[in-house]
């Protein structure tokens, strides 16, 4: 549903958050969203790139690079204009191949010219914005290691057909499937940094609320936007004063043991669960608007970060999410 506002989507709260989160510090690797068809998955990571403001960008740059890193750009950026632009947001097909991914060489000028030209592909597309895999599940996996890679170092490196060509591709990495289509492989879901279960609403007055609201932006969507306007002017000031402030967020040493308490407690293989947990609660703390993490801040944080990290434990047919919320209660009452 195009340009549906983001706080007028009703429920899903965790979702939410998790985009929320992931937008504050894209270091935390990108949101996996598992769940039902038609709960408001892609309008949610829409929606919210859309209430973002707009960003510079060097005019010309096939790169849409700062004008304050030109110098980092494959491109050569000698334009003194700056532009304005939307915070891109790129949908990444299921069929797509490694070249339209990660770019290639322009055939029709190396055949009419000569010239190696490097055409760039979806990941320089969605550089500074949010790159958006519908059914992840069902994409070969060697494409889903690549983005995960990408995703994690901020650039992507193109070295064939006598070409070598390095470009910052930094962006918010949202995948989104069904489980009854397929599950991600073990190792390529614990690269996501939050994962989020949603579920179709069992409450009857949270779906006639969401008839509502998505008949009026059918009837009239400028009108309905605007009704909304405000309330996603707030998420905006709420994102951009936490991007600000989360540098100065403090994390006592309490916090980290008990992060490491909890990731032990549960099983959590790695340290990924570690550090990703550690930034979530961070990021959640600046949104709070609060100086230092608190033991609330890493109990909210702690389905969203380590659920997709257990190793399924055939004496106990709990789910990730319970088992999870065990470990807190009895290490943390």
């Amino acid at each position: 549903m195009s340009g549906f506002p983001f706080s007028a989507i009703v429920g899903q709260e965790e979702m939410k958050l998790a985009l929320l989160v992931a937008a504050v510090d894209a270091r935390i690797g990108g949101v996996m969203i598992f769940g039902d068809r038609g709960t408001g998955k892609s309008t949610a990571a829409r929606a919210l790139a859309a209430t973002l403001p707009q960003i510079r960008a060097v005019d010309g740059c096939r790169f849409h690079c700062e004008p304050e890193n030109r110098d980092d750009c494959p491109d050569p950026c000698t334009s003194k204009r700056i532009r304005k632009m939307a915070v891109p947001f790129v949908d990444l097909p299921l069929g797509s191949t490694e070249d339209r991914v990660v770019g290639t060489l322009d055939l029709e000028k190396a055949l009419a010219h000569g010239e190696k030209h490097f055409e760039p592909g979806l990941l320089a597309k969605a550089h500074r914005g949010f790159l958006y895999i519908d059914e992840i599940n069902l994409l070969e996996d060697h494409v889903v290691d690549l983005l995960l890679d990408v995703a994690a170092s901020g650039e992507n490196l193109v070295e064939r057909d006598g070409l070598s060509i390095r470009h910052p591709a930094r962006f918010v990495l949202i995948g989104s499937g069904n489980p009854e289509e397929g599950e991600l492989r073990p190792q390529l879901l614990d690269r996501f940094g939050l994962s989020v279960e949603v579920k179709t609403p069992d409450d009857i007055d949270q779906r006639v609320e969401i008839m509502r609201r998505c008949d009026a932006q059918e009837r009239d969507a400028a009108k309905f936007t605007a009704k909304w306007k405000g309330e996603d002017a707030k998420v905006l000031r709420q994102i951009d004063r936490a991007k600000k402030a989360l540098p100065k967020v403090k994390t006592p040493a309490k916090i980290l043991r008990d992060t490491a308490a909890l990731c032990k407690a549960v099983g959590a293989d790695g340290l990924r669960g570690e550090l990703t947990l550690m930034r979530g609660a961070r990021a959640f703390a600046a949104l709070q608007g609060d100086v230092s993490v608190t033991l609330d801040h890493l109990k909210t944080m702690a389905p969203l970060s380590l659920r997709h990290r257990l190793r399924r434990d055939v004496l106990d047919e709990t789910g990730s999410t319970v088992r999870i919320e065990r470990a807190l209660e009895e290490l943390f009452g």
